[in-house]
């Protein structure tokens, strides 16, 4: 597959956060609220961000977001097999990926679980290689 612009900016973004570190810190189900969607300026909203945006394309858009100390990227998608193709490639890197309906949050483990109880979603793994001492290295997970 080709990597375009937005693509490989994203994949940047995403190793850079994955090579952050990472927490530890887990969420109940019962504190998971239903899967937030809407725009990339809603979904900040939500999440009390002011997104900065990085890339602002038809396919998809990504801005990084900024809560104290802590930083993820945030991006939406304009189909859900894009979202997916973006998502199987990004693994690749590593890192902590929050899951909604046409849109990903990436960012630490302990940032993006912490973002979960706002925005839902699903949590998943990036590639274990990348994630030296993660715990569910087997890909995804939904706890």
């Amino acid at each position: 597959m080709r990597l375009t612009r937005p693509r490989l900016a994203l994949a940047g973004a995403v190793a850079v956060l994955a090579l952050a570190g990472c927490g530890s810190d887990g969420n109940s189900e019962a504190d998971v609220p239903e899967t937030a969607t809407g725009s990339l300026e809603h979904l900040a909203a939500e999440a009390k961000c002011k997104p900065n945006m990085q890339t602002d394309a038809d396919t998809i858009r990504q801005a990084i977001c900024k809560k104290g100390a802590e930083k993820y990227v945030l991006a939406t998608f304009a189909t859900d097999r894009g979202q997916r193709e973006w998502l199987n490639e990004a693994k690749d890197y590593g890192g902590y990926y929050l899951v909604g309906r046409k849109w990903v949050a990436v960012g630490e483990e302990k940032t993006v679980t912490t973002l979960r109880s706002t925005l839902g979603g699903t949590m998943e793994e990036g590639s274990e290689h990348m994630n030296p001492g993660g715990s569910h290295n087997s890909g995804g997970h939904s706890g």
